[in-house]
């Protein structure tokens, strides 16, 4: 059932659009039916009889006009002003296919594509310009295509999207708005560059966040580089036992083997047809296989003679690296792919398989060592993160056992917490003293090369180490934006999705 509503429009003058004149001279009517909100679940329809005046002033090019309601109507309108402003707002929450089911759901049925038009046509809103400011990067496509977000910081709001995060575009926006004074951003050159060009009166304060992260990637480098202390050394055995070697395998392919169990089959059934007196040939046909095979099984006694010079006994790139993987397995590594990137390090130049097929092949089945498991390079970096008061009894103590092994991760503790200590008491005034005393260890190659990059970017640091401003809120917006884009998917072109963020 649909509510029908009559209304007149009353005014006696009307604002020609083209000239901006008053005009009071009557040219028509005519009827329009504009759809409203929906009233007790039932459509509303408004008949509104409106008139279209005459313009007054002759240079206007625009001879006759039709007058609309302030509030209700506007030019080529089928919907009222409300319903227009309600459907944008479930446009901009929901989106496409989701705001159209739920505009089902109140009984203003409208297509996904027609809430994406009426999210494209709003204005931009009106941003002044911000005094201090939110840089970050946000992934249109992951690992192909980039944008960059920026953010008022102080009213955590976001100001604007970019198509791209090239130092020029940043630059060129930066330089639109010369009373930005603070700058927050990440390390990325990018960024560093960009607002130095185009804001060169502002300051750059760097993330506390990243440089931590940055800081836990080279100590986890660093723990790493020492796992040989992670395990405790093992007891030596009494001199009196001796195990005695394995004797090795009379074949070099195992019972159960799927290429040796053929050959033996084969083997088998040639040399009983050869002993019930067929010929050679005879059995080739039978066979169908050729003659020289057959020769080759004939002068064979038992199969394993048939093994001889196959692939399994041939030298093969990963021999120089055998040892290392045995001596990794013996310490706990038992993943192949990490025993394969540790290698690949090394220079080895083949694929994962190969490291795969003899893990399964010749270690998988190999005992371990006894004793409990030692802690992974992530677990200690973890441990050495984290605060020693919310560090778990168990926890703690593992981490002092690791610490009484090695003096190198133990001097890594102490330049992890110096570090926390400047970022949690904002104390950067100590940073160019820490970075001095971390260049100066040599066993800690990736904490001083982290400490090397802080020094090409010496100023942001220290302000970010020293000032209260973080870009928390930006990497808020940025997690916004991927909830935006799935709700999108297939549909999150810049324009569009430009205008969710900005509007929503």
């Amino acid at each position: 059932m649909i509510v029908r509503v009559e209304a007149l429009s009353t005014a006696r003058h009307a604002t020609c659009p083209g000239c901006g004149c008053l005009s009071g001279r009557v040219h028509g009517s005519y009827v329009r039916f504009p759809h409203d909100l929906p009233t007790a679940g039932k459509s509303v329809v408004v008949a509104l009889r409106v008139r279209r005046f005459v313009c007054a002033e002759d240079s206007c090019p625009r001879k006759t006009f039709a007058e609309q309601v302030p509030g209700l109507t506007r030019r080529f309108g089928r919907r009222t002003e409300r319903l227009r402003s309600t459907l944008i707002s479930v446009g901009l929450a929901l989106a496409g296919r989701a705001g159209a089911r739920m505009t089902d759901i109140f009984g203003a049925p409208v297509s996904r594509n027609t809430l994406l038009r009426l999210i494209a046509s709003l204005p931009d809103p009106a941003a002044a310009t911000p005094r201090v400011v939110g840089v970050d990067e946000y992934a249109q496509r992951k690992g192909r295509i980039y944008g960059t977000v920026l953010v008022d910081v102080e009213t955590r709001r976001p100001i604007d999207l970019l198509p791209d995060r090239e130092a020029d575009t940043l630059a060129a926006w930066l330089a639109e708005r010369p009373g930005i004074e603070i700058v927050c951003r990440d390390r990325a050159p990018f960024f560093a560059d960009g607002a130095t060009r185009g804001a060169p009166q502002a300051l750059q304060v760097a993330d506390r966040w990243h440089l931590w992260h940055n800081l836990g990637e080279a100590a986890e480098k660093c723990v790493h580089r020492h796992r040989g202390c992670l395990r405790p050394a093992p007891p030596k055995p009494p001199e009196s036992f001796q195990e005695e070697p394995e004797s090795a395998a009379s074949s070099p392919w195992p019972t159960g083997h799927r290429f040796a169990e053929r050959t033996r089959a084969k083997h088998a059934t040639i040399h009983a047809l050869l002993a019930a007196g067929h010929s050679k040939r005879s059995v080739a046909r039978q066979l169908d296989m050729t003659l020289n095979t057959i020769l080759r099984f004939s002068r064979a006694a038992t199969p394993e003679e048939m093994f001889t010079g196959q692939w399994q006994s041939r030298a093969t790139k990963l021999d120089a690296y055998k040892p290392y993987l045995d001596q990794r397995w013996q310490e706990g590594c038992t993943n192949a792919w990490r025993l394969w990137e540790e290698i690949k390090e090394q220079g080895y130049p083949r694929g994962y398989a190969g490291v795969r097929a003899y893990v399964s092949r010749n270690l998988r089945g190999k005992p371990q060592p006894v004793g409990p498991r030692p802690p992974s390079a992530r677990a200690v970096t973890r441990w050495l993160l984290t605060h020693p008061e919310a560090l778990p009894e168990s926890d703690r103590l593992q981490l002092k056992a690791v610490l009484a092994d090695c003096p190198e991760l133990t001097a890594l503790s102490e330049h992890v917490r110096s570090f926390g200590h400047m970022v949690a008491h904002l104390q950067g005034d100590q940073l160019p003293a820490w970075i001095e005393a971390v260049t100066s260890t040599a066993d800690l190659p990736s904490l001083r090369n982290f400490a090397q990059h802080l020094e090409r970017d010496l100023d942001a640091v220290i302000a970010g180490l020293t000032l209260p401003w973080n870009s928390g809120v930006v990497e808020g917006h940025v997690n916004r934006i991927k909830m935006l884009k799935r709700q999108m998917f297939g549909r999150a072109g810049f324009a569009l999705l430009r205008k969710r963020v900005l509007l929503a």
